[in-house]
């Protein structure tokens, strides 16, 4: 069998076995080329949800390529939990938020707060809070909102600007940072 060892196992499989050791995860943009060197030949993420209880840890990209049975689980993952509904996220704030997850070096998983938000739900928070944008990056899943225990909301913003790959917002109040593949910018304490 072509691209087999004499033992049967491929390079794929090899490389998933040390997936936990070799994790490197990079955005795919122009603008974030020092991620691109030497950005190593998977990319995973590792969340949870305090919502639906559900917990994630998926190799999404390797050798260069996505993995679409591995993308429709992500996308299903950080669907809108209050309606169901899913949306493809943009793979470049998942590229963002893996790297973010690897320049922090921390075995712990995301906490999901919010991914995908269906354009109901953003109006129902958004009558609640003046916080939540009325035209959301979350609505075209293109934003994140994550929390880890083991950094604080400083610590994980600076990973996320490092990237240079989108928008990065602190919300120190509520312990959760938002990451989006927009506009370059960033906000908050």
């Amino acid at each position: 069998m072509a691209g087999s060892s004499s033992s049967g196992i491929t390079r794929r499989a090899l490389l998933g076995a040390f997936a936990a050791t070799a994790v490197t995860a990079a955005p795919t943009f122009s603008n974030a080329a020092g991620f691109l060197r030497g950005g190593g030949d998977i990319r995973r993420i590792r969340m949870y949800s305090g919502r639906t209880g559900e917990r994630i840890d998926m190799i999404y990209w390797i050798e260069g390529d996505y993995i679409k049975d591995a993308v429709k689980e992500v996308n299903y993952f950080m669907r809108d939990w209050r309606t169901d509904g899913v949306k493809d996220m943009d793979l470049r704030t998942i590229d963002i938020m893996a790297a973010s997850h690897n320049l922090l070096d921390v075995n712990e998983p995301y906490m999901l707060l919010s991914g995908y938000r269906s354009p109901q739900t953003n109006a129902m928070l958004r009558s609640r809070s003046g916080g939540v944008a009325k035209n959301s990056l979350h609505m075209r899943g293109q934003a994140a909102d994550l929390r880890l225990s083991s950094r604080n909301v400083g610590q994980l913003a600076k990973a996320a600007i490092a990237c240079q790959g989108g928008g990065v917002g602190r919300y120190s109040g509520s312990n959760f940072v938002h990451m989006d593949c927009g506009v370059v910018r960033n906000w908050g304490r």
